[in-house]
Parts: structure tokens; sequence; C-alpha cells
């Protein structure tokens, strides 16, 4: 019975977490389908938060690269007068950015709905030597 009690708190716990985190990104982040996203971006700051890697096998065009695991020690090139647009793969490392960015006063930040795997619109990429 006692491990019965120890998994239903765990699990309340767990859906607690996942709650308040839902609603701390809802307030983060706007979430753009890829024509809002089209729409707004080149008023903005592109930010691709991906690695290296990941930018230079392909981005949007227009992007700067500022890989989340950077992001602590780079934010302060990304102006916080200005809308940010930050997208990454699927849009879990974006969301973590949003919540860093939102922390530290920037407002107006936005992600890529369903990430750059979703983008279908202009890329850009270096070539392969």
């Amino acid at each position: 019975m006692n491990i019965l009690i120890t998994i239903g708190v765990i699990l309340v716990v767990v859906i607690a977490y996942i709650g308040i985190n839902a609603l701390r990104l809802k307030k983060a982040v706007t979430n753009l389908t890829q024509e809002q996203f089209i729409e707004g971006y080149r008023k903005a700051q592109l930010i691709d938060v991906r690695e290296q890697k990941e930018f230079d096998a392909g981005h949007i065009l227009g992007a700067r690269n500022v890989p989340s695991t950077t992001l602590r020690q780079r934010y302060k090139e990304i102006r916080p007068d200005l809308p940010v647009y930050l997208y990454c793969q699927n849009t879990g490392r974006s969301s973590r950015a949003a919540m860093f960015l939102k922390k530290r006063g920037y407002n107006q930040i936005y992600q890529l709905q369903g990430g750059f795997r979703t983008w279908t619109g202009k890329i850009k990429s270096k070539k392969q030597i």
C-alpha cells in the first residue's frame, strides 16, 4: 500500500511540474506558424539556437547562430528592445532559450512552431569541402 501512495505522490508532483512549466513557457514565448514567422522575422532578430554544425548544414536565410549551449555567455548580443524570433530543430531548445531570455527582461519573444524540421522556406547552407 505504501508503494502505491509513493507512486501516486510522485505522479502528482510530475504532473504539477509539467503544468507549471507549460504555463511559464506560454508566458515567455509566442508560437508562430511558418506563415506568421515569415511575416515578422525580417523586422526582428532571427536567432538559430542549434549547434554550429547543425546551423552550417542548413539554416533559415538571415539567421544568426547563438547556440543554446552558449546563450548564457552570449545573450547580451541579442537586443532586448527588438523582437526576437527563435528556432531550433524541434522547439525544445528554443523554448528553453525563450524562458532564459524572458527572465532577463526580453518581452517580444517568438518561436517557430514545429522548429526547423518543419520549415519549407528558403535556407542557406555552407558547402562541404
